[in-house]
């Protein structure tokens, strides 16, 4: 049991990393247009100050609440961990990364962000310790509809980087580029986490109790 939480908590821990790096580098890009929901989150810090990733914490404390509502239950620990962290790590990324100034370069960082961030989205989503607010409120409306992950994240992020929009925040060909794409790897990268972590596991269960003598 203990193996099993240690690697559930490695597998969360690790993916909110590799994910709050992948949406770094998607504002790195933005030139291009950034995430939409980071077209948000950059909107309201262009307006009323504070940090990309505080704001990330205000609106996923308020989707939160949403979801809250919506479960007609409380969220787990996971997911408020999720809520915070990442903020945390974003503000730290994009302090600690420099600016991409060339417009390859922000071809390159934009791509590789859209890929981190699905491929960390899956990672930490696995292990169900707790999805985020704004992946929760995803699974609720696949949950409901039926609709499939990569849909219903697409139409979420529309919705969302039009009021990023309104409020200043820059979109372009890069914001519908996350929008369209980081569900498709998210389809393929949850399924296969899901896999590896039951994996290990299993085989970390299987190995004797060492004989003390």
């Amino acid at each position: 049991m203990k193996r099993s939480l240690y690697y559930r908590w490695l597998f969360f821990l690790c993916g909110l990393i590799v994910m709050a790096l992948g949406f770094t580098l998607t504002i790195k890009g933005n030139r291009l247009g950034i995430g939409p929901w980071d077209v948000l989150h950059v909107g309201l810090f262009m307006n009323f100050g504070l940090t990309i990733g505080t704001w990330a914490i205000i609106a996923g404390l308020a989707i939160l609440a949403l979801t809250a509502f919506l479960y007609r239950r409380m969220p787990q620990i996971g997911t408020f961990l999720n809520m915070v962290l990442v903020g945390i790590f974003i503000d730290i990324f994009n302090f600690a990364i420099p600016d991409v100034e060339t417009m390859s370069g922000q071809v390159f960082v934009l791509v590789l962000g859209i890929l981190l961030a699905g491929i960390g989205i899956g990672c930490y989503v696995a292990p169900k310790i707790g999805a985020g607010p704004r992946d929760s409120l995803m699974l609720f409306v696949v949950e409901k509809t039926g609709l499939s992950i990569s849909v219903v994240r697409a139409g979420i992020e529309v919705a969302v980087a039009f009021v990023g929009w309104l409020l200043g925040g820059p979109v372009g060909i890069g914001t519908i580029a996350v929008a369209l794409i980081t569900g498709r790897i998210v389809q393929f990268t949850l399924p296969w986490f899901e896999k590896v972590l039951k994996k290990i596991i299993e085989k970390k269960s299987d190995i004797p109790p060492v004989l003390k003598i």
